[in-house]
């Protein structure tokens, strides 16, 4: 195995023209600058320099390899950069997001991200997890926080969350005595994620289970759109409160008890393409992972309000 320190050695002879000058920048002896050019010539099995009265000068192989030392000994510069450097990540990334958490641990993933990286650019795309997993699949994001796991062989999957649903209504909405059957609320529409998600189709398949066989349902791949109808009255929304403590506090929505299995939750992967070019999703991946934990961890131990 070629020595890198006798590659070093060769590359400053070459590069400061004698055995001298290259003992000083190396903080070594004459003696053994010729050993270490020695040994890179019997393993090389060529002549790299040629040796005179007026001195040493390359040989036209010794020119030849001098490139291919420069760039080892650059690569081990860029290494040892990247394993020092915080911010050495650079470029754009394209982030897909589901809307859900924006609303939680976003913000502060994002402000977490610019500190570790600030030379990386982000592209934040919030959209539904259909629309994220074939925007990943077709290469048009690189990462996404989705609802996951995505089924594809060439997907690596990190977990990040899970989001328990719930049945709310607003108060004008005179649902009565709880805990309320299935059936009762199936007389007001039912509100909840878009039709081609996981979420709606469990709502849908509960509903159909208590006998309610052709439930009014309307989706929507808004959050605001669902909360704005369940604040108005309009019907039963099936949503993650884990954004609406404003306005459970204030009594615009309340939770309600039902009569049903508890709903599958939200879970949530960071989910990313594997290639030569997913480091950094998975660097950022792991990342929003640890947010997420201590989120989930904070909101654990905050006493009960």
């Amino acid at each position: 195995m070629i020595d890198l320190r006798n590659i070093e050695t060769f590359f400053w002879v070459a590069t400061l023209g004698g055995f001298r000058a290259a003992a000083e920048k190396l903080n070594a002896t004459q003696p053994a600058i010729s050993q270490r050019i020695a040994s890179l010539e019997a393993d090389l099995k060529v002549r790299l320099f040629e040796r005179d009265t007026r001195g040493i000068r390359l040989t036209a192989k010794g020119q030849e390899l001098l490139s291919h030392a420069e760039r080892m000994l650059q690569l081990r510069h860029d290494m040892q950069a990247a394993a020092v450097a915080k911010n050495v990540m650079s470029g754009t990334l394209r982030l897909g997001v589901s809307e859900t958490l924006v609303h939680t641990w976003l913000p502060r993933f994002m402000e977490r991200l610019h500190d570790a990286y600030p030379a990386l650019m982000v592209e934040i795309q919030v959209e539904t997890t259909t629309a994220l997993e074939a925007q990943l699949a077709s290469h048009q994001i690189d990462l996404a926080f989705l609802l996951g796991p995505l089924k594809d062989e060439r997907a690596e999957n990190l977990f990040l969350c899970d989001y328990p649903l719930s049945w709310l209504a607003s108060p004008k909405l005179k649902v009565g005595r709880q805990p309320v059957a299935l059936r009762h609320l199936a007389q007001w529409p039912i509100i909840t994620y878009s039709a081609t998600t996981e979420p709606h189709r469990a709502v849908r398949h509960a509903l159909h289970e208590a006998g309610v066989k052709a439930p009014r349902m309307y989706g929507s791949s808004a959050l605001s759109v669902i909360v704005r109808m369940a604040m108005d009255g309009i019907g039963t929304a099936v949503i993650a409160p884990i954004f609406l403590r404003e306005e459970l506090n204030q009594g615009e929505l309340r939770i309600l008890q039902v009569k049903a299995p508890d709903l599958p939750p939200l879970h949530y992967t960071a989910s990313w393409m594997r290639g030569p070019d997913s480091h950094v999703p998975e660097v950022v991946a792991r990342m929003a992972q640890e947010i997420a934990h201590a989120d989930s961890q904070r909101r654990a131990s905050a006493p009960p309000r």
